[in-house]
């Protein structure tokens, strides 16, 4: 059975068909890429996979269960955590308490309960605090944990932002342009960490990608968007050498070596 999977989704605002019958399946210990040119409906399939759009048509199963109606605090509780295209840290908030913001929803302890300072709350509190700290130096953010969020480099502050969503303890990981921004160096080193999660700290990921030599370096599987339609899915060197994929998102004359790029 697969982990995640999405059939015949489809969503509309006013006259635009932001997604029309969109299939994906997210198996365990995957990979995989979504690309697509912008406006091509990438985004829209994350906000709708999550909680934030309500589909119009189609199902989404996660582990045998629908999360179609599930709020996004639910499907985060569920098991399926992201990161957004637009970096959202608590600025004025430390590295490290921008991660334990993150393990909210894997916290039971009730409210009396650390009101009252119970021995419960108190070894939650050790535990989160010991997954914190764990997460940052996977992160590689160690000796960062008391810095504010808004005082991090770039790169620093998208490593933040997956370790916040892992802190949630994630089946799955979704990653809205991971890698936006990023010199060949920096992106080089999240490829290497997408790698390492892979069933040490997650089951799959899935990830908005427009850097191409990301998503052949790293993907099992890649799906390509155009105006809101799957036009192709495969493995990345089936994908790269599709003449529809080239002419809507590589361009007409592409060489296919291009793509690597």
């Amino acid at each position: 059975m697969a982990l995640l999977e999405l059939r015949g989704i489809s969503k509309r605002f006013g006259g635009l068909q932001a997604l029309n019958r969109v299939d994906l399946t997210l198996e365990d210990g995957m990979i995989a890429a979504l690309i697509g040119p912008n406006g091509a409906g990438k985004t829209t399939l994350f906000h709708t996979l999550t909680g934030i759009y309500r589909p119009d048509e189609g199902e989404i199963h996660f582990i045998g269960r629908s999360l179609v109606g599930l709020k996004p605090d639910k499907i985060t509780g569920a098991g399926i955590s992201r990161t957004f295209q637009n970096i959202r840290l608590f600025a004025h908030m430390t590295v490290l308490e921008n991660i334990l913001v993150g393990m909210h929803c894997r916290i039971s302890t009730s409210l009396w309960g650390i009101l009252l300072q119970s021995q419960g709350a108190h070894r939650q509190e050790r535990d989160a605090a010991r997954r914190a700290m764990e997460l940052i130096e996977l992160a590689g953010l160690r000796g960062k944990e008391n810095e504010w969020a808004h005082q991090l480099s770039y790169g620093e502050q998208r490593r933040l932002e997956i370790a916040r969503a892992l802190a949630a303890n994630p089946k799955v990981l979704l990653l809205d342009e991971p890698t936006a921004g990023m010199n060949t160096t920096e992106a080089q080193s999240l490829m290497m960490l997408f790698k390492d999660l892979i069933g040490r700290y997650v089951q799959a990921v899935l990830l908005i990608e427009h850097n191409m030599r990301v998503v052949m370096g790293i993907s099992h599987r890649v799906y390509v968007l155009d105006y809101g339609e799957k036009i192709a899915e495969g493995h990345p060197d089936e994908v790269r050498r599709d003449p529809r994929v080239i002419e809507a998102y590589l361009g007409p004359g592409t060489w296919v070596g291009d793509a690597q790029s």
